[in-house]
């Protein structure tokens, strides 16, 4: 019998996962970090900046999960505020300018829902983001590093490849969360975790995923090298494949990837 769902989120949840900020110094050479969003200020709970991946210029915008409390504290425990998600538009919008592709690395629980991020317009900075990635004239990768979270991944979810950790998971609402509705039980999220189909698997089979990144044995906080060699081979291979299709081609495209999300039949 395979794994199931909850034992992944256990797997994604180890305190030495590795983040992104492990990931960046081994995939990425001469990471330099851009900070804020020109209105509010600066969310360290969304990292990002130019890099070059193989010789390549590339924007990286990517949610920054800790591993002690201090950091934790520091990046808000991985949800962004509005200013989070108005950073990487910027920083996406400057890498359209210059023709960089756009990496996003996911891993939140989902978007902060506190009152001051309400204030400074949470729904409107996640939704500006959803329509803005649409139309963005150059290519744009996705990989979910651990948990995806709701509408605070899918703000950085709109892609023309998504790949998964092959122990990720992508929901449009955490397994609490369901449980707490459907059930009025938040203590059965474990079994709201194993129906909800939100695993690497799941995704690929529904047509949301374009791959799956194989992890080593027992999860990548056990190799840290040999996950963030697969996340690179991957990436070589996306970039191969989009960044000499025409822009036009590239738009359609990502459009209807998003189109055929949800078919169903009766």
């Amino acid at each position: 019998m395979g794994i199931t769902a909850w034992e992944r989120m256990e797997i994604i949840r180890h305190k030495n996962r590795p983040t992104i900020r492990d990931y960046i110094p081994l995939i990425f050479k001469d990471f330099y970090e851009l900070h804020g969003d020109r209105l509010f200020g600066d969310d360290h709970a969304i990292i990002g900046g130019i890099a070059s991946f193989k010789e390549q210029p590339v924007t990286i915008l990517a949610q920054v999960k800790g591993k002690n409390i201090d950091e934790n504290k520091d990046s808000n425990f991985a949800m962004p505020h509005p200013e989070g998600y108005r950073k990487a538009l910027r920083l996406a919008k400057q890498a359209e300018k210059f023709h960089r592709p756009v990496i996003c690395f996911v891993d939140t629980p989902g978007a902060f829902c506190g009152i001051a991020a309400e204030e400074r317009g949470q729904g409107e900075a996640i939704a500006k983001n959803l329509m803005e990635f649409f139309r963005l004239k150059t290519p744009v990768i996705t990989i979910v590093l651990g948990e995806g979270g709701s509408g605070g991944a899918l703000a950085l979810g709109v892609c023309d490849e998504l790949a998964m950790m092959e122990n990720a998971v992508y929901s449009v609402i955490s397994p609490r969360g369901c449980a707490s509705i459907l059930w009025k039980d938040a203590s059965r999220e474990k079994e709201a975790a194993n129906i909800l189909r939100i695993t690497a698997k799941d995704l690929l089979d529904l047509g949301v995923a374009e791959a799956i990144i194989e992890e080593p044995a027992g999860g990548a906080h056990n190799n840290y090298g040999q996950a963030a060699e697969n996340i690179s081979d991957y990436l070589a291979g996306a970039l191969g494949r989009l960044v000499d299709v025409p822009v036009d081609d590239l738009l359609a495209n990502r459009y209807q990837k998003f189109r055929k999300i949800g078919e169903f039949s009766e």
